[in-house]
C-alpha cells in the first residue's frame, strides 16, 4: 500500500495499481469480452427460446470459467439455477470483519437493432483504438471481470476488504423478473450488505468517476386499436370508416402533448428534490453542450430545449414517452390502397425514480382504454414495469472515497447525476437492504449507445473504474477506523 493514509484509511499506490489493472485488461479481459460479444445471448424477453438456443449458457460458461481461474484466496464461483429461470453466477470472496459488500452486474443482452455501421455488427467484436464495439461489452459484460480484477489489485497492494459477494444475473434487460426469486433463495448466503456496488450504469463523460443518484422507472406495454375485422379499399371506406392510426393518435394525446412531449397526467410526475436539482445544475456545468451533442441528430435537428439543466432533469426525473415498435402497418413496398383494420404500438414510458410503477400501469390502462373514439376496440396490455430508484444520502466516507478515487485515477473531480434508464435490481435492493450505501456507476458514456447500433466499451474508462472500485473496497473496510 502507499504510505499515504487519509481519514478513510490507506491509499493504494496509483501507479502500480494501474499498471496491474492495465495488464489484466489488455491481456485477459479484452480478449474475454471479445469472445463474449460473439455470443447472441439475448435476454429472455427478446429470445423466449433462450434455453433451447443455448446462447445464455455459453455466456455463463465463458464468465464462470474465467472467474474460476483467478487466484484469489478463498474465492468460490457457483452457477445457481432455479427451475426454468435464467441462471445467476454467485461468487464469494472472504474478507475482514463482519461486513459484506455486494457487487452487481448482468450478462444478458439487448437485441440486435438496426443501423450498425457497415463494418460493425452486434455479434461482431471490433477493436478500434480505445473502443471495443459489439453488443453487451459495456452493458454489462465487463462487470464480472472488473469486479474480480479490482479485488486482485487491492490484494496485490497488500490491502484488505470486507467479505465480498459478486452477483451476475441473466435477466436484467428483461426487467430482472427472475432476480427476486434468487435474492430470496440466496438471502442467508448474501447476508446484509452495508455497501452495494453496481457497474451497470452510465457516465456523463470519460473524464471522471460518475455516481448515479437516481434511476427512472419504466412501464412497457402494447397499445392496440381495432376498427375493422379486415382491411378494406381506402377509396370506398375513407371518410366513412375512421383510420385506426388516427384513433391511436387521439388516444395517445391523452397521455402526451404532441407538440412538446410533456406527459399530461400530473400523477405521473413527481416533485424533484432540491438536492437533485443542484446536482443536475452542477452536471450541466461540467458537461455543457455534450448533454445533447452526444446524440446522432440528423442534420439541422436538435434537442427539445436549450436550458441544459432542464435537459438533465428531463432525462432523469421527468416522465417521457417513446414508441419503440409498430405492428399492423405494412412495409412501404407492400402498402396498397387499403384502410387497415388495426394499428398497434409498443409504448415505453419512463417515469420518475419515486413513482409507484404498479399504480402507473393501472392508471395508464384506464386512461387509454376509457371512452374509445368511434366505439373502436382499444386495448392496452401493460407487459412489464420496472421500479425506479433514488439513492440514499451518501455517507461522508463514501463521498470522500469517490472524490479521492476520481482525482487519483481520472485526474478530475467526481460528478453526480441521475440516469434516465432503469436497473430494477437497485429498487429491489433498496427495499431489502435499506441501510446499505450504494455506488452506482458504469462505462456507458457519450456515443457508447447501449441498446442501439454501434455500442462500444470505452476501455480506458473500464480500467480506471476498476482501480476506483479497488480503493473503494479498502475505504469501506477502514471507514470506522480513521
Amino acid at each position: 500500500m502507499d504510505s499515504t493514509t487519509t481519514s478513510q484509511g490507506p491509499r493504494l499506490n496509483a501507479e502500480s495499481t494501474m499498471k496491474y489493472v492495465d495488464s489484466v485488461w489488455e491481456q485477459e479481459i479484452v480478449p474475454q469480452i471479445t469472445e463474449y460479444i460473439k455470443i447472441p445471448n439475448k435476454s429472455p424477453l427478446f429470445d423466449p427460446d433462450w434455453r433451447e438456443h443455448g446462447h445464455m449458457d455459453r455466456a455463463v460458461e465463458l464468465i464462470e470459467t474465467w472467474c474460476k481461474s483467478r487466484e484469489i484466496p478463498g474465492l468460490t464461483v457457483e452457477v445457481v439455477r432455479l427451475g426454468e429461470r435464467t441462471p445467476v453466477i454467485m461468487m464469494e470472496i472472504p474478507g475482514e470483519g463482519d461486513d459484506t459488500v455486494l457487487l452487481y452486474g448482468h450478462l444478458d443482452k439487448q437485441p440486435e437493432m438496426v443501423g450498425w455501421r457497415e463494418d460493425l455488427g452486434p455479434w461482431k467484436p471490433v477493436l478500434e483504438g480505445d473502443k471495443l464495439y459489439g453488443r453487451g461489452g459495456a452493458d454489462d459484460g465487463y462487470a464480472a471481470f472488473a469486479s474480480l480484477t479490482a479485488i486482485e489489485a487491492l490484494k496485490r497492494e497488500g490491502g484488505k476488504h470486507a467479505r465480498c459477494i459478486v452477483l451476475i444475473e441473466a435477466c436484467e434487460e428483461s426487467g430482472s423478473f427472475d432476480l427476486p426469486f434468487y435474492i430470496d433463495h440466496l438471502r442467508e448466503r448474501i447476508g446484509e450488505p452495508s455497501l452495494v456496488v453496481c457497474l451497470d450504469s452510465g457516465c456523463g463523460d470519460y473524464d471522471r468517476l460518475w455516481s448515479t443518484t437516481s434511476l427512472r422507472g419504466i412501464v412497457v406495454g402494447t397499445l392496440r386499436v381495432d376498427i375493422l375485422d379486415e382491411g378494406v379499399h381506402s377509396g370506398d371506406a375513407s371518410g366513412v370508416v375512421p383510420s385506426s392510426f388516427r384513433i391511436l393518435r387521439e388516444v395517445l394525446n391523452r397521455l402526451e402533448d404532441g407538440s412538446t412531449g410533456e406527459i399530461l397526467p400530473k400523477s405521473f410526475h413527481a416533485d424533484i428534490p432540491e438536492a437533485r436539482k443542484n446536482q443536475a445544475r452542477a452536471a450541466s456545468e461540467v458537461l455543457g453542450d455534450a448533454i445533447y451533442a452526444k446524440f446522432p441528430f440528423s442534420k439541422g435537428a436538435g434537442p427539445v430545449a436549450t436550458d441544459l439543466t432542464e435537459l438533465v432533469l428531463n432525462r432523469t426525473w421527468r416522465p417521457a414517452l417513446s414508441i419503440t415498435g409498430v405492428d399492423g402497418i405494412p412495409h412501404l413496398a407492400d402498402a396498397g390502397n387499403v384502410l387497415r383494420p388495426q394499428t398497434s404500438v409498443k409504448l415505453s414510458l419512463r417515469v420518475p425514480p419515486t413513482a409507484d410503477v404498479d399504480k402507473v400501469i393501472a392508471e395508464l390502462k384506464q386512461l387509454l382504454e376509457k371512452d374509445p373514439p368511434y366505439g373502436a376496440r382499444v386495448h392496452f396490455d401493460g407487459e412489464e414495469g420496472g421500479a425506479g430508484w433514488e439513492a440514499p444520502a451518501l455517507a461522508a466516507w463514501l463521498e470522500e472515497s469517490v472524490a479521492a478515487s476520481s482525482a487519483t485515477w481520472f485526474g478530475s473531480p467526481a460528478a453526480y447525476m441521475g440516469e434516465g434508464g432503469s436497473i430494477p435490481f437497485m429498487g429491489m435492493l433498496g427495499e431489502k437492504f435499506p441501510k446499505a450505501q450504494f455506488l452506482i456507476t458504469g462505462v456507458l458514456g457519450p456515443k457508447s449507445n447501449a441498446h442501439g447500433p454501434n455500442e462500444f466499451l470505452h476501455i480506458p474508462t473500464g480500467k480506471k473504474l476498476t482501480c476506483c472500485v479497488a480503493q473503494l473496497l479498502s475505504d469501506h473496510l477502514h471507514r470506522n477506523k480513521g
